[in-house]
């Protein structure tokens, strides 16, 4: 998957050459400091009854949450992955919609052949899906006001995932394709709720997050950093699960919409591509 739909190579760093990287140690502290900051919602109440004052409220949980990650990354990293976040917005468009929309798909048939598995071996683990969502739950009272939030928490991981934690790989020996990897792992990984609400069928759900993330690190790097369609394409996904709520079935209906639109402009992207001359000797 080398070079990107749009073709050619990824575009260098803005300004007069690449940014001075900060140490690794300070990167993996920072690290784990978001991991722990987004892991800490789940067992820090449980142990520390006081912390939900903090825990227990929408704004405390996203300052917990982003603000602390956000803030540690500042301080020990700097902004040069950020620096391009909103420069080569056509390119970025086009290497977000195709990446999302071609992953997007194949999680989809991911998901269909694991049922099928899931169906041989354990077919009663599949009625763990008909558990509501968490988030959903939470949501009910009010979904336009997570709609919204939607685009929020999806610029913060963002920022968060693709800019600081894969972003200072971006131009470091050894190519890109490792780093996107373990960080959408990672990324797939403080989902934790999903396997906590969905346990042996979570599985199921866990390679479609890896794959949404490998789209957003692989638009990252062949835009040459670009954060803004990424956090549009990340606020769409989970804005659509909301919209769910007071639209029914208008909410998948536009996020496969959007897969779909994705796909199609990858493959002609692609075909434009393969039917281009070769250029002169």
């Amino acid at each position: 998957m080398s070079p990107g739909f749009t073709g050619g190579p990824p575009p260098a760093w803005g300004g007069a050459g690449a940014p001075a990287s900060a140490s690794r140690a300070r990167y993996w502290t920072g690290v784990a400091v978001t991991v722990v900051a987004i892991l800490s919602q789940y067992f820090v109440p449980e142990l520390l009854p006081a912390a939900r004052l903090l825990y227990g409220n929408l704004p405390g949980d996203l300052l917990v949450v982003y603000g602390v990650p956000i803030a540690a990354f500042a301080l020990l990293v700097g902004g040069a992955p950020l620096r391009d976040a909103f420069r080569r917005l056509g390119r970025a468009t086009a290497e977000g919609l195709s990446w999302y929309g071609t992953l997007s798909l194949a999680a989809l048939l991911l998901l269909v052949g694991l049922v099928v598995v899931y169906q041989l071996l354990d077919p009663s683990a599949l009625a763990l899906l008909q558990r509501t969502n968490p988030a959903l739950e939470e949501a009910a009272g009010d979904p336009w006001l997570f709609v919204a939030l939607s685009f929020l928490v999806g610029a913060c991981e963002e920022t968060i995932f693709r800019g600081w934690i894969f972003g200072y790989w971006r131009d470091q020996p050894g190519g890109w394709l490792g780093p996107a990897a373990w960080t959408s792992a990672v990324f797939a990984g403080v989902h934790l709720y999903y396997g906590i609400t969905y346990g042996a069928a979570s599985p199921l759900i866990f390679p479609g997050l890896f794959l949404t993330g490998f789209a957003f690190a692989a638009t990252y790097r062949y835009s040459g950093g670009n954060l803004a369609v990424v956090a549009l394409l990340h606020g769409e996904n989970d804005a659509s699960a909301y919209l769910t709520l007071p639209l029914g079935a208008i909410g998948y209906a536009i996020h496969y919409a959007v897969i779909l639109a994705g796909a199609v402009l990858a493959l002609a992207l692609y075909l434009r591509r393969t039917d281009a001359p070769a250029p002169p000797p």
